[in-house]
């Protein structure tokens, strides 16, 4: 997953971000004791780390008050979406076509996909036409 900023979350990153979803603002301690329940565990100063980078690429906010607590910036639809856009980017330069057509022909969607796909479709075609 990149930031806005470009930068890549590495997995271990990704849970940290589950963990403060789920957990709400978190001090390093409470982080580093409720991280074996979201990851592999690590070391004080790893998670240590691994905060401070997440500060600096934007994605979690570190307070000023002592001692500092953590917050996840970004919501887990905004990291999915990222994501996605990530994925676009680098395998289709892109383009979409290729993308929703290798997801149709090699999985098999409900009748509810389906139609949603279809609105979406309808939908853009409006919003194109305007």
């Amino acid at each position: 997953m990149s930031t806005s900023s470009g930068r890549r979350l590495s997995r271990g990153e990704l849970d940290i971000l589950a963990m403060l979803w789920q957990r709400g603002p978190l001090t390093l301690r409470e982080a580093h004791e409720a991280f074996d329940d979201f990851g592999e565990p690590v070391g004080y100063t790893t998670m240590q780390t691994r905060l401070n980078r997440l500060a600096k690429k934007d994605v979690v906010r570190r307070s000023d008050e002592r001692p500092a607590r953590y917050e996840a910036v970004l919501n887990p639809a905004e990291v999915g979406v990222r994501d996605l856009e990530t994925l676009l980017d680098r395998v289709t330069q892109g383009r979409l076509v290729p993308l929703v057509a290798h997801f149709l022909t090699d999985h098999r969607l409900s009748p509810e996909e389906l139609a949603e796909l279809k609105r979406l479709i309808v939908q853009a075609e409006a919003e194109a036409h305007e």
